[in-house]
């Protein structure tokens, strides 16, 4: 068979773009990450070709002897990973796998209680625009606006007043650990079904460096990369109790056949978590967060909550009298990565908010230490300061090109 660039140059061409784009620039969203070459070799793989509806030993299809012995990996290595009683690691993304656990145990127009989006929640968690607010009765916690940090005292007065059917932790925006297990003695309380979803924390989660919810809650989803540094896909981890009716939401509930090759990358990444580098790798994701963050903090930028505990911080940005957006645009035009985000209680609109997430997993893989991280917050605050000065901003781009080349990625 031919190779991409005989069959189709145009797109090999743009491949290689991507490649330079990503290896001579510094990546700070937080729900990024970078692969390792045996994980794309895996995702890569003749693997793509097969069909596969159905489960290990119960498929729809034959020939599947071989897609069998990789999925049974995968989930062993999940269990192992995470310690979970049951793993269902064909969810193709976060979304899919969440539609999947409501599926399996709620009913439309239940209700669930989960953290509002612009306080650092996910669209999935309940928000009225998605399929979860609009198919499901969610009430919101919030962040307190004095500290942003969420107050399990009032979480729990929320669930007794609301007695909702489940109680939903997890983020997408929020640089606090949770306190899984006070969750789960309110969920209790009030007779609730308990779900986390770890999607941003689980590599920090399976490296061992904060704690899981795994032993408390009844469900986990995560996805399989950010800081899981895992090809694109997601796990749902449930309590035995669980688990037929989970398999069920997922297939023939929510999805069709699972990708059998992101499956594989899904058992590399799983067997380079379970390393004892992987745990190193962790811990210095945190240091390295709490670096820039406390970089950025000296200089004068507002860090939602004052700090750090895992791999991101969301800055208000209009502490240096910019939006999120003209943050992000700046940063882009040196080769920096970032994403805007709204902050609690923000008063512009979600396109242009006040915030700008930024995350320390991406350049934690490549080899960035606490050090090179007080230098990226120099040159964000740099980059800001000098955000409509093109000619600046071109020498702060020979700066992190020379930085990158200190770490290389994949070149």
């Amino acid at each position: 068979m031919k190779s991409l660039q005989q069959v189709d140059a145009k797109i090999a061409s743009l491949i290689e773009k991507e490649a330079d784009r990503q290896e001579f620039g510094i990546e700070l969203i937080a729900s990024e990450n970078y692969t390792s070459k045996a994980v794309m070799e895996a995702a890569g793989s003749v693997l793509t070709n097969k069909y596969s509806e159905g489960y290990v030993g119960k498929r729809y299809y034959g020939g599947n002897e071989v897609i069998d012995e990789v999925e049974q990996l995968a989930i062993d290595r999940c269990k192992e990973l995470f310690g979970c009683e049951h793993a269902n690691i064909q969810p193709l993304s976060g979304s899919p796998a969440n539609i999947a656990v409501y599926l399996a145990v709620l009913k439309p127009g239940d209700k669930v209680l989960g953290l509002k989006l612009d306080h650092g929640g996910h669209l999935s968690h309940g928000h009225p625009v998605n399929f979860s607010g609009m198919m499901y009765n969610f009430v919101q916690y919030e962040v307190e606006q004095a500290t942003g940090r969420i107050d399990m005292d009032k979480v729990r007065e929320i669930a007794l007043r609301e007695k909702p059917k489940m109680i939903l932790a997890g983020f997408s925006a929020y640089s606090r650990n949770l306190d899984w297990k006070r969750f789960k003695e309110i969920a209790d309380e009030v007779g609730a079904i308990t779900m986390a979803d770890i999607s941003h924390v689980a590599g920090l989660i399976a490296g061992k460096v904060i704690d899981s919810p795994v032993p408390y809650f009844d469900i986990v989803t995560t996805t399989t990369h950010k800081t899981l540094r895992g090809p694109r896909g997601a796990v749902i981890m449930c309590k035995q109790a669980f688990a037929k009716a989970i398999d069920k939401g997922l297939f023939p509930g929510m999805q069709g056949g699972p990708h059998d090759h992101i499956n594989a990358g899904k058992a590399v990444a799983f067997l380079e978590a379970l390393q004892p580098e992987f745990h190193v790798y962790a811990g210095n994701v945190i240091k390295n967060a709490q670096a820039m963050a406390g970089e950025l903090m000296k200089r004068g930028y507002k860090i939602i909550s004052d700090g750090t505990d895992n791999h991101l911080m969301v800055v208000d940005m209009t502490s240096k009298g910019v939006s999120g957006k003209e943050a992000e645009v700046a940063l882009e035009k040196v080769g920096i990565s970032s994403s805007r985000s709204t902050i609690p209680f923000d008063t512009r609109k979600p396109m242009d908010p006040s915030g700008l997430r930024l995350g320390t997993a991406a350049i934690t893989t490549r080899g960035f230490n606490e050090a090179d991280s007080v230098t990226v917050a120099d040159i964000i605050d740099r980059t800001i300061i000098a955000r409509n000065d093109d000619a600046v901003l071109a020498k702060i781009r020979e700066e992190i090109v020379a930085l990158c080349r200190k770490h290389p990625l994949y070149k």
